[in-house]
């Protein structure tokens, strides 16, 4: 595994620790190959329960790397994020994240997908998606109205506002908040209890929960290619050329 992502494991829990600080854990094409080899192991490992996201150095994710763009070509190889998201969406033992800091795009929409959600106050969450001129991923344009509400939904995807971890908390995003030097144990510690409890019951019961897995799956395909269509435009390659030379100067 790269050192832009760690792996670590505690008492049938897997923690996949994205470790980008300098750029805020921004997820390029490497980072998601790794994630995705690293939930196909633990699917097939017996000896992993739960699996956990988080962040090193103060900050989620900020997202995709936009610089995985510039060359940016229908397929797995170039576009790795619709595989992890779909992966993520297929996984069939618990999923929980603890969020600190920046939770940008595919940092925000990978939560609807987790079990169970930790966070700090401060934590800031963005889906910018319609301002990169880009339509939502991760399922998010079904999941987001499900769990938010229309109005939310609107405020949150098609305005792109941010919201704090007492807004996540409040909508329901989040199980519980934390100060930032303990949510990542807390959310270890939910991980712990999770793999404790009986194996095939836990499973079956997030089955019945979850239903099946193939409207999501359709959704984030549709979204998917929207996205890439949407990324080769004149209006996305002009936004993100803006966001280039604002980093330059």
């Amino acid at each position: 595994m790269s050192e832009k992502f760690i792996v670590s494991r505690d008492a049938g829990v897997l923690r996949l620790l994205l470790n980008r600080p300098e750029k805020k854990n921004a997820l390029n094409r490497e980072m998601y190959r790794a994630l995705i080899a690293a939930l196909d192991g633990a699917a097939r490992d017996q000896t992993v329960h739960a699996v956990v996201f988080a962040g090193a150095g103060g900050n989620f994710t900020a997202g995709n790397d936009l610089a995985d763009f510039s060359d940016f070509a229908p397929g797995a190889e170039t576009f790795p994020a619709l595989t992890f998201v779909r992966a993520a969406a297929a996984f069939e033992k618990p999923l929980v994240a603890a969020v600190t800091g920046d939770a940008v795009g595919v940092g925000t929409t990978l939560l609807f997908h987790c079990d169970l959600v930790y966070a700090s106050p401060e934590a800031r969450f963005t889906m910018p998606f319609i301002d990169l001129a880009l339509p939502p991923e991760g399922g998010a344009s079904l999941l987001v109205p499900q769990r938010f509400g229309m109005a939310k939904a609107s405020q949150y995807l098609l305005l792109g506002e941010s919201f704090d971890g007492a807004e996540a908390f409040r909508l329901g995003l989040v199980n519980a908040l934390a100060s930032p030097e303990v949510v990542v144990e807390l959310a270890m510690e939910a991980a712990r209890r999770l793999a404790a409890k009986p194996r095939e019951a836990l499973l079956a019961a997030r089955r019945l929960m979850r239903g099946e897995p193939k409207n999501i799956l359709a959704r984030i395909d549709a979204e998917a290619a929207l996205f890439a269509e949407a990324l080769t435009s004149p209006e996305a390659r002009e936004r993100f050329a803006a966001f280039f030379a604002s980093r330059a100067r």
